[in-house]
């Protein structure tokens, strides 16, 4: 799945694919943001870590398993 992480006063945003299910990319930033000096860890598909202060999160936005794109012109 594909995760985008919004940080403050950053041009961009992290994307990355994620071998993580959407709940658990949920829970690791409801953590993260419950903890003082909290940080938001998560591992892409290629075993990368991407670790971000929660404080200094913007948003971060899930988006669906691939397995539920469609693909194609068809509706």
């Amino acid at each position: 799945m594909e995760v985008k992480i919004g940080v403050q006063f950053a041009a961009r945003e992290l994307v990355l694919e994620s071998a993580q299910s959407s709940q658990d990319v949920e829970k690791a930033v409801a953590t993260a943001l419950s903890t003082e000096n909290g940080v938001l860890t998560l591992e892409d598909e290629k075993g990368r870590r991407i670790v971000v202060p929660a404080n200094k999160l913007a948003y971060v936005e899930i988006a669906a398993d691939a397995a539920q794109r469609r693909v194609g012109f068809t509706s």
